[in-house]
């Protein structure tokens, strides 16, 4: 208290699925950057009612303890003890870096978040996801519920193991790759395609270092996962696996997508973007779908959608996507889906979502009429 520039912790996530990626990085941050500690929660006692709590160092474990559940919630007993165990990290001395290894299912979106309205204390310079590239697919495919993993971290979490997997991966703009014999060329392919702005850096490598202290921008990294402005892969092929882009100026007919749902959704290991159907012309809908699952979400009104005077209420980098691709007639409506897999078969994806798009005859109809096709979407959209 009273000090003029109070001393602020840099503090980087590691986050990750694959439970030994995650380790290696973790001991390679603390064996390469001095006076560096490790702050792990771990919820797999959770049911329990516990949560296990671990600092350690490059010598060893320094502290253990345990915190309660709160709410029934072990991701809400993390967030209540974390932001002060960092405190008390930053009090006790310099600490270099403080690493915090999070959990096999805790995503690093709400703790980068948590962390970074903590900025008068602490600073947070990285968020990376550990990989073990021949884990990538399986993850992936895993359409089974965290539950049934043992990785649920409250009775109420929904989640599969894919789209954790996926949030995962794709937040992080940092991903430590590790050694693994069982990797092959079509698994960095994949690796590389799902998330082509990320920086991928050998787990063992000095660049590891360098890449927790870089800095974070937890404002960009919302953006960057935002449906209407998200920054999705590219158009891509190498070693067996593709990205198809799909952009379409034309709304979908709500019931015959409905009925190529199932296909569509298991099409790929990994699908998103956002979608406009004909019945709803003033909703942006999102697609993300992994495991042979999909969630389709109402994200909100499309930019041509507000009065003009709303557009000031519109974060810069929203209008700035909107203008990319705007419509003369539609203005930012479009449809902008990305496939990512090994064995994509391109023609037979295109042709299912063309046949689901209105007819020249439909379309020719106006969106008067479009507002009257069936609200097959309505079960989805509408529930609870």
């Amino acid at each position: 208290m009273g000090r003029e520039d109070p001393y602020r912790l840099p503090v980087v996530i590691v986050a990750g699925l694959h439970a030994d990626a995650r380790t290696q990085v973790v001991d390679r941050l603390l064996a390469t950057v001095p006076g560096s500690v490790a702050l792990h929660h771990d919820l797999a006692d959770a049911p329990g009612g516990t949560v296990v709590r671990s600092v350690r160092d490059a010598s060893g474990t320094l502290s253990r303890g345990v915190t309660p559940l709160v709410d029934d919630c072990a991701c809400c007993a993390l967030r209540e003890d974390l932001v002060p165990e960092l405190e008390r990290l930053a009090d006790g001395g310099p600490t270099r870096l403080a690493v915090v290894e999070l959990w096999d299912s805790v995503e690093p979106k709400a703790m980068a978040e948590v962390i970074a309205a903590h900025g008068d204390r602490l600073v947070l310079t990285g968020v990376i996801t550990a990989v073990d590239p021949a884990l990538v697919l399986p993850c992936l495919a895993n359409g089974d519920d965290l539950a049934e993993a043992g990785l649920a971290a409250a009775a109420t979490d929904r989640r599969t193991v894919s789209d954790t997997w996926a949030r995962q991966l794709e937040y992080a703009p940092v991903l430590a790759v590790v050694d693994s014999d069982a990797a092959d060329d079509e698994d960095h392919a994949l690796l590389a395609q799902l998330h082509p702005t990320a920086h991928r850096v050998p787990a063992g490598s000095p660049e590891l270092a360098r890449a927790a202290l870089a800095g974070f921008d937890v404002e960009a990294a919302a953006a960057a996962q935002h449906p209407a402005c998200a920054l999705l892969p590219q158009e891509a092929d190498e070693s067996g696996v593709a990205t198809l882009v799909w952009h379409r100026t034309r709304p979908f007919h709500p019931e015959r997508l409905y009925r190529a749902l199932e296909d569509l959704c298991c099409a790929a290991a990994r699908s998103r973007g956002r979608l406009w159907l004909a019945d709803r012309p003033d909703t942006l809908l999102t697609w993300d779908a992994a495991g042979g699952a999909l969630r389709v979400e109402n994200a909100g009104p499309w930019l041509a959608s507000l009065p003009g005077a709303a557009w000031e209420l519109v974060p810069p980098v929203r209008r700035a996507a909107a203008a990319v691709d705007w419509h003369p007639e539609h203005g930012d409506r479009c449809q902008h889906l990305v496939f990512t897999s090994p064995g994509l078969d391109r023609e037979g994806l295109e042709r299912i979502l063309d046949s689901c798009l209105l007819t020249d005859a439909e379309y020719a109809s106006g969106p008067e009429t479009w507002q009257g096709l069936s609200a097959a979407f309505d079960s989805l959209l509408d529930a609870g």
